[in-house]
């Protein structure tokens, strides 16, 4: 009787197992088929095809070969200038003045700072950052096999960050330039430089993102301009750049020259994973411009726009009437404005430029930045809803379509300046301002200012030396043609103070 149990109790468990297993595998195999035929009849499905295949493993020796080379070290020095006081402004010894027992020694040091630059030509011209060699009196390049050259600044341009240099001699070996507009988020780069002075250092990474715009907005002065100055169309990616790698390459897997490796976005003044590089179809037309004309000859629509998303901000009641949701809103025109002559209307919202796309302001100013002034493009507006499309002929910031010479401040007011000495200040009475000295044709002659005029205070500022008004003037330069004016205030030795206002277009 006990077997007889036994041997009924295992019957019935294996039975009562059989039938849940075969329960299990029924409902999970009707799921199965019932999910599928929802996922197949849902409407306006289509399966995916799925590559199987495995992706080759990309070899970056080649890109490498042919671009080191070409990447050169640079060594920037600027001298020590007399500051205000008529001390050298450099480095102050606070042991020296505390342990010491002297007065305060302002050290004559020079101020070094390191880059990278790309050889672009057989010739010796290299490309690099302006933020690289800007204010160095010295610039000395090192090339990958240890020559050391002295470089002459050809031009530089603040808007986009780009410098040009030559040195001197011949079959420098070169990166030819690839095409950055066909350049896929996800494609891999690498980025040739000399971060933290390790040099012919090699990174790679991805294309992370294209047309980055607005990335030092938040960071008011950059290379001397203001942040709403630059022009910003960055490639973005993941290659590593340090401090060292600014005016590098950025090549493709072809070796071929697709950027100038230009910033970092970190809080650590180190790599945290962003990169950003000017594109080469940016670079070819500031260089092509500076080593002709020794300025950007910069076309402009003669428009101030808004950005979408800041309208649909501040009023959203015309952000909804609007039937695009991609391009730059037209707040208004300026001055002899070309595209207003076309017949773009205030309230259009501007799409693409010759058939190129715009979703951004920095993505139509670096489109408009490829051209030059005289140069027809056609605009893409929506207007209500319909589209239309206008030829705009582009001017310079003067509004015609002349080449603009690049002139310097002596040039324009056609004179040159000093600055007062000790003894030339109490002889007067003043504490400050720089002297007039031989002026020639110019601002000034018009005026009728004459050489031994000493001028305090340039817009309001009080000049403590020559350096400092030509700044002054420079930054003015660089203003709307409207707001070109220069106010100054100075006096002649035993003579009234006088007023003039200069004209500077």
């Amino acid at each position: 009787m006990n077997w007889k149990s036994v041997f009924n109790f295992f019957l019935v468990s294996i039975l009562s197992a059989g039938v849940a297993v075969g329960t299990y595998y029924y409902l999970d195999h009707k799921n199965t088929q019932s999910l599928s035929a929802a996922e197949f009849n849902q409407s306006g499905y289509h399966p995916v095809a799925y590559n199987l295949a495995v992706a080759e493993n990309t070899d970056f020796t080649l890109a490498a070969e042919q671009s080191v080379n070409a990447v050169v070290h640079i060594k920037s020095v600027a001298k020590p200038t007399q500051n205000q006081r008529g001390n050298n402004r450099g480095y102050f010894d606070p042991f020296e003045f505390f342990f010491g027992g002297q007065t305060p020694q302002y050290q004559r040091q020079p101020r070094v700072g390191f880059g990278s630059g790309v050889i672009i030509s057989t010739d010796g011209y290299i490309v690099t950052n302006n933020h690289v060699i800007e204010g160095a009196d010295e610039i000395e390049v090192i090339t990958n096999d240890e020559r050391t050259f002295t470089a002459k600044l050809i031009g530089t341009d603040e808007a986009t960050d780009v410098a040009l240099l030559k040195i001197e001699g011949k079959d420098f070996p070169v990166i030819p330039f690839g095409n950055s507009d066909v350049l896929k988020v996800g494609e891999w780069v690498l980025a040739v430089g000399n971060p933290f002075n390790l040099t012919s250092t090699v990174t790679a990474g991805i294309v992370s993102a294209k047309g980055r715009g607005n990335i030092f907005s938040g960071y008011g002065q950059r290379g001397g301009s203001r942040a709403q100055d630059k022009v910003e169309s960055f490639i973005q990616t993941d290659a590593a750049v340090n401090p060292g790698n600014s005016g590098g390459a950025l090549v493709n897997t072809k070796g071929e020259l697709v950027g100038i490796n230009t910033a970092i976005y970190s809080e650590t003044g180190n790599f945290v994973g962003y990169s950003f590089a000017v594109p080469i179809s940016l670079v070819k037309k500031v260089v092509a411009d500076i080593r002709e004309y020794g300025t950007v000859q910069r076309a402009l629509l003669g428009v101030s726009v808004t950005e979408l998303a800041a309208l649909k901000e501040s009023e959203p009641e015309k952000y909804e009437k609007l039937k695009v949701h991609e391009g730059v809103y037209v707040a208004g025109f300026a001055t002899k404005s070309s595209a207003e002559k076309a017949g773009i209307k205030e309230g259009d919202v501007i799409t693409a430029i010759n058939g190129n796309k715009l979703k951004s302001f920095s993505e139509l100013r670096a489109e408009i930045n490829r051209y030059s002034p005289g140069d027809v493009v056609e605009v893409q507006v929506n207007r209500a809803g319909s589209t239309k499309t206008y030829k705009v002929e582009l001017k310079n910031d003067q509004g015609t379509t002349a080449i603009i010479k690049n002139r310097s401040v002596t040039e324009i007011l056609g004179a040159t300046f000093k600055d007062l000495s000790a003894e030339h200040k109490r002889n007067v009475g003043v504490n400050y301002g720089i002297e007039v000295a031989n002026v020639t044709n110019g601002k000034l002659k018009e005026l009728g200012i004459k050489e031994g005029f000493i001028i305090l205070t340039a817009n309001d500022t009080r000049l403590a030396s020559a350096d400092s008004f030509v700044k002054i003037v420079e930054s003015i330069l660089k203003e709307d043609p409207d707001e070109r004016a220069l106010y100054i205030k100075g006096l002649y030795p035993n003579d009234r103070i006088r007023f003039y206002a200069i004209d500077l277009n």
